[in-house]
């Protein structure tokens, strides 16, 4: 399992359920599913080219102490690059 995994779920079920699956199988401890819709937001917003974008994190998950992490950290910390847009 790694990048090429991620890379094969990306290809072929939709975001969601192939979030749900990397997060769960691609990470040791697996990630809680509560994961998933910060991952999208974080995906989003690479899409926007707002790095920085803070976002919400669910019940119980905190980043560095707080309630938001911004969506660089997100994509870094989860190996979100396989649904990311490819660099010019």
């Amino acid at each position: 399992m790694g990048y090429n995994t991620a890379l094969d779920l990306s290809e072929s079920l939709d975001l969601e359920m192939a979030l749900s699956i990397h997060l769960q199988s691609n990470h040791y401890p697996p990630v809680p599913l509560s994961m998933v819709e910060p991952c999208i937001e974080a995906i989003d917003a690479y899409y926007d080219e707002d790095y920085n974008k803070l976002i919400e994190m669910p019940e119980g998950v905190f980043y560095r102490g707080d309630k938001f992490a911004p969506a660089h950290a997100i994509v870094s910390q989860h190996h979100l690059d396989a649904w990311l847009p490819e660099s010019d």
